[in-house]
């Protein structure tokens, strides 16, 4: 085992970031939406899922290694997006591309995280994935691919389960914003925790460094609640798409789909892939676990499209349900979050160490050789 033993779940990491960031900080990354209903029924139903051993089968060796989208990737887990990931853990996502980059799993960089495409391009050799947030301005979207293309980025992910910001009672009352409001309640918070503090005052105060360019400087916190308003229509729709796949020469990917018509407006309009989500229990707290979609949408079209999934996956055995569910992939967004807080600079390496450790120990339980095996493991 290559990972640190102190931390042997993500329920431990999650335990040891709470204690080293600022109470706005975790809670932003923590929480869902409304009563959090989804956000705790994401997981508690992917662990609904059961497998089946296969004890007296010929069983040589389990590999993990997965073939997307033409390259070959050492393990079927990657990165999730995460937006204002410096806040929670300055430098978080160089710290996770490297990660990741190491580790030959998929990074995804959100439009409003705190790194930009250039920089994680680099870091990743432009092994990254970007997802975008569809601009209001068409201007805007068309530079944003550009610069893409320029840092060699090949999957690019549009995002479809925003089309209004969700309700998160937590967020309201901590006043988050970018940079987060210094009210005496927050300065208490960060005097708190002096190493994330004297981290930050290392790495300068986080920004949307992919917005950059395109922000007036010196922006108050309502300007740029304003800006970000005025920038971003969310609503996406096939009107909005079809440009994009006429533009966009690497592969399309939709993420945030939640029901079959969805996804087979994905295959129509030519996408490469979609990933099933939502948004982590962030955004509709009266909707479905995505366990329960992606099982409905893989049966119909995964020999259509390159079906994935995120939102709720914490564990390798997590991992494992959600492959024997149809998945052909999987991305967390919260485990490696809570990994970079918790443990810093090897936060990547351990968690990606970890959920490789746990997701190795179900395939040689089950007799599972290879990951698109899973499915004949399914408890039906």
């Amino acid at each position: 085992m290559s990972f640190n033993t102190k931390y042997p779940s993500v329920e431990d990491l999650r335990s040891r970031a709470k204690k080293r960031i600022p109470k706005f900080a975790f809670e932003y990354l923590d929480g869902g939406c409304n009563e959090d209903v989804n956000l705790y029924k994401n997981t508690a139903e992917i662990r609904e899922v059961e497998l089946l051993p296969q004890y007296l089968s010929k069983h040589t060796a389990s590999s993990m290694k997965t073939t997307l989208f033409g390259h070959e990737y050492d393990a079927p887990f990657g990165m999730a997006p995460v937006g204002l990931q410096g806040l929670m853990w300055p430098n978080a996502p160089e710290i996770l591309a490297k990660a990741a980059s190491t580790h030959n799993v998929p990074f995804i960089l959100s439009t409003v995280t705190t790194s930009s495409i250039e920089r994680i391009g680099e870091l990743t050799e432009g092994k990254a994935w970007f997802q975008l947030y569809h601009p209001a301005k068409n201007e805007l979207r068309d530079d944003i691919l550009l610069r893409c293309e320029k840092a060699g980025y090949d999957t690019l992910v549009i995002l479809c389960d925003v089309p209004t910001f969700g309700f998160r009672p937590r967020d309201i009352r901590n006043g988050l914003a970018m940079p987060p409001t210094m009210s005496i309640k927050n300065i208490l918070q960060i005097l708190g925790k002096p190493n994330w503090a004297l981290q930050t005052l290392k790495h300068g105060q986080p920004n949307f460094e992919t917005l950059k360019p395109y922000m007036p400087k010196n922006l108050d916190l309502k300007q740029l609640g304003k800006f970000m308003d005025d920038t971003f229509s969310g609503r996406l729709n096939e009107e909005k798409i079809k440009p994009i796949r006429d533009m966009w020469k690497g592969k399309l990917v939709l993420k945030g789909v939640a029901n079959e018509l969805d996804a087979e407006r994905a295959i129509n309009l030519g996408l490469d892939g979609i990933i099933v989500s939502n948004h982590g229990g962030r955004q509709l707290d009266a909707g479905e676990s995505t366990i329960k979609p992606l099982s409905r949408i893989a049966k119909k079209y995964g020999d259509q499209i390159e079906v994935m999934m995120d939102s709720g996956i914490r564990s390798g055995p997590d991992i494992a349900r959600s492959l024997a569910s149809g998945a052909k992939f999987t991305f967390m967004g919260r485990s490696f979050m809570y990994g970079v807080a918790a443990l810093g600079n090897k936060g990547g390496d351990h968690t990606i160490s970890l959920l490789k450790t746990q997701l190795q120990q179900v395939m040689e339980q089950i007799c599972c050789e290879k990951v698109e095996d899973f499915k004949n493991h399914l408890i039906d």
